[in-house]
C-alpha cells in the first residue's frame, strides 16, 4: 500500500507525469489502496489478535467494495489497454482521442458501471435466511462463503455471481486480449529498426500485470471448481492472494519498468533528501 501512495504523490507532483495514461494508473492505485484497506486490516486481526468476529453489516459492506473494486480494476484495464491500442496503431490521432476529457469519461464508466452492476451480489446475500451456524469458512466475507451459511436456496445467488463474474471480468477480458492482438498485428507489420522494441516496451508493464491479474484470478476460479480435491484452506488463501498481489505488483512492476515514474520517484527522493 505504501508503494501505491508513493506513486500516487510521484505522478501529482510531477508535472510531466501530467498524462492519460499516467491518470489511468492514479485511478488503479486508488483502486488497491481501496482493497487493501477493506481486506488486509481484517486478515491481520484474525491472525494476529484472534479477533474472527464481524458485524452484520460490516460483512456485507465488505463484500460489495471487494466485489466492486475488484470489477472497477479489470475495467480500468481494458480501458489502459484500449490507451495503448490507440498509441500504438494510431499514434498521430493518440493526443486528439485520448484526452483528459476522455479520462474523466472512462473514469464515470469505471465507477457507474461496476457499482451499479455489484450491489446485488450483496443485496441478494443479505435477504436470506440465516437461521443456522454463523462461522464463515474464509478470512473474509465472499459472497458463496456467507451464502452457503443460509437456511434458504442460494442458486439465484450462484448464478448471478457467475453471470455478473463473466459479464464484467469475461467481458473486460475479451477486449482486452482483442486490443493486444491488434497491437501486436501493427508492431509486427514496422521495418524500422528498434521500432518493434520500443513499441512493446510502452505497453509491457501493463502486459505483465494483466497477466498477473489474470492468472491469479484463473488459479481462484479453478481451485474452487476443484475445491473438493484440495485441502479446505487453498481457496481461502488464494482469495486473500487475488486481492493483495495485484495490489503489491502494480507500483513496483510501473515504477521498474516505466523509465518515467522512476526517474519521476528519483527526483522526489532527492529533492526530500
Amino acid at each position: 500500500m505504501g508503494a501505491n501512495v508513493i506513486l500516487l504523490i510521484t505522478i501529482r507532483l510531477e508535472v510531466s507525469l501530467h498524462q492519460p495514461m499516467y491518470y489511468l494508473l492514479s485511478i488503479v492505485s486508488l483502486l488497491d489502496i481501496v482493497v487493501c484497506l477493506t481486506v488486509i486490516p481484517k486478515v491481520l486481526a484474525i491472525f494476529w489478535f484472534d479477533l474472527k468476529s464481524i458485524s452484520f453489516y460490516a460483512c456485507f459492506l465488505q463484500m460489495y467494495i471487494m466485489n466492486c473494486f475488484f470489477a472497477m480494476e479489470s475495467c480500468t484495464f481494458m480501458v489502459m489497454a484500449y490507451d495503448r491500442y490507440v498509441a500504438i496503431c494510431h499514434p498521430l490521432r493518440y493526443p486528439s482521442i485520448i484526452t483528459d476529457q476522455f479520462v474523466v469519461k472512462a473514469a464515470v464508466f469505471i465507477l457507474a458501471r461496476n457499482a451499479l452492476l455489484t450491489v446485488s451480489i450483496p443485496i441478494l446475500s443479505a435477504r436470506l435466511h440465516y437461521c443456522g451456524r454463523n462461522v464463515i469458512e474464509n478470512c473474509i466475507c465472499a459472497n458463496m462463503s456467507v451464502s452457503r451459511l443460509s437456511c434458504d436456496d442460494v442458486t439465484i445467488n450462484r448464478l448471478y455471481q457467475f453471470a455478473g463474474g463473466w459479464t464484467l471480468l469475461g467481458s473486460d477480458l475479451i477486449l482486452i486480449f482483442l486490443s493486444y492482438t491488434l497491437i501486436l498485428r501493427a508492431v509486427l507489420r514496422l521495418k524500422a529498426e528498434g521500432a518493434v522494441a520500443k513499441a512493446l516496451s510502452t505497453c509491457g508493464s501493463h502486459f505483465i500485470l494483466i497477466l498477473f491479474f489474470s492468472t491469479i484470478l484463473l488459479v481462484f476460479v479453478l481451485t474452487h471448481v476443484v475445491k473438493k480435491k484440495v485441502s479446505p484452506n487453498v481457496p481461502v488463501l488464494l482469495n486473500v492472494l487475488h486481492h493483495v498481489i495485484p495490489a503489491a505488483l502494480n507500483p513496483i512492476v510501473y515504477g521498474v519498468w516505466t523509465q518515467e515514474i522512476k526517474q519521476g520517484i528519483q527526483r522526489l527522493l532527492k529533492k526530500g533528501w
